[in-house]
């Protein structure tokens, strides 16, 4: 069963064709992140406008790469929810239009879930692609990390799964980027912090990490808060200087210092969570998804203190792409799960798991 995946959650224009939820055929990915960098975040506007200008390209691109034609696709999966509602739009749009146009069944896919099934694919004839050997076995312990989420899921089986904690506030790749905007490092911030951090002191910094009542929830407000105080103070201000002014003020060692540390305390927070689930719950496998998921930091830190081996997908798909959408599409499928009307399915921004 091969499955054409679409996914417009946010800035990336992506299509992909997946065989059987494990072979990957193809994977088209165009980003308007150059576009977002001088405004140092995701606007939403530019994001839906390069989606329409992207779309049915990318969608050719992937066709072009799989060497395959519409006859010989038996779905499509797309991305509903949850992300920018522009966004969103226009990839469900055109998959509705091309579900009906070309009679096939059409799949609503989470895109939170979608992270954990980048990790089913484990075969490719594509270049330059490092995959699991094997696919996860279930109890799965899922750790999801991007820019706009962190959660960390237990699944029992396909689509049998809970919810054991998520983020109370900023997502970790959220508190990236406003580190690195303190410190004066480029959008995104995940990426520039972690260049950066090999010049630096892992312990030049005592940043503290959350305290929360439920056992696996998240919170990096507070570890945000501590590095601009710490700025300010290392510039001989109080908490009444103005951010925007810090980096010019801080002085390059400084800087990869902030980044070293508080790179080490936010993959520390997250991973001490995993690995508190994992104690508890015991499962076959441990996973991690989402764009955070490519940080070195975040695979080192889990591969020194989990009990057990733990495989990862290539980071070309830990961003956002349409191959984790296609992968999950035909569990659906093979399911018969969100199976939707092409009339009718409409976009949920605010989807959860």
């Amino acid at each position: 069963m091969k499955i054409l995946g679409i996914e417009t959650s946010c800035d990336e224009t992506a299509a992909a064709i997946v065989e059987n939820g494990q072979i990957l055929l193809s994977n088209a990915v165009l980003s308007s992140m150059d576009q977002h960098v001088m405004y140092g975040g995701i606007v939403p506007e530019i994001a839906a406008r390069s989606h329409i200008e992207s779309i049915v390209p990318v969608i050719n691109q992937a066709f072009g790469e799989a060497q395959l034609d519409w006859p010989d696709i038996d779905g499509i999966a797309v991305t509903y929810g949850a992300g920018l509602g522009g966004s969103l739009l226009i990839g469900v749009m055109t998959a509705r239009a091309l579900a009906i146009i070309k009679n096939k069944p059409l799949y609503a896919v989470n895109h939170v879930e979608g992270h954990a099934y980048a990790n089913f694919i484990t075969e490719s004839k594509l270049p330059g692609y490092q995959l699991p050997k094997a696919q996860p076995e279930f109890p799965i312990l899922a750790l999801i990390v991007s820019g706009g989420h962190s959660q960390l899921v237990l699944f029992q089986d396909h689509f049998q799964y809970q919810l054991l904690g998520q983020t109370r506030d900023d997502a970790i790749g959220e508190a990236f980027d406003k580190v690195a905007k303190i410190i004066g490092l480029p959008y995104p911030g995940g990426p520039s912090i972690a260049k950066a951090a090999p010049a630096g002191d892992v312990y030049a910094y005592d940043l503290p990490k959350s305290k929360l009542d439920s056992k696996y929830d998240f919170s990096f407000s507070g570890v945000k808060t501590a590095v601009l105080r710490l700025a300010q103070a290392l510039v001989g201000e109080d908490y009444n200087f103005p951010s925007v002014k810090l980096p010019q003020r801080l002085n390059e060692a400084q800087k990869a210092s902030i980044a070293a540390s508080f790179q080490r305390i936010a993959v520390e927070t997250v991973v001490d969570k995993t690995i508190l689930a994992y104690q508890e719950f015991l499962p076959k496998t441990v996973i991690i998804g989402g764009g955070v998921a490519s940080s070195t930091e975040l695979r080192q830190q889990l591969q020194r203190r989990l009990a057990i081996g733990i495989e990862y997908t290539d980071p070309k798909l830990c961003t956002d792409n349409a191959a984790m959408i296609a992968a999950l599409g035909y569990f659906q499928a093979r399911q018969g799960i969100n199976l939707s009307d092409p009339f009718l399915l409409d976009i949920n921004p605010n989807l959860s798991m």
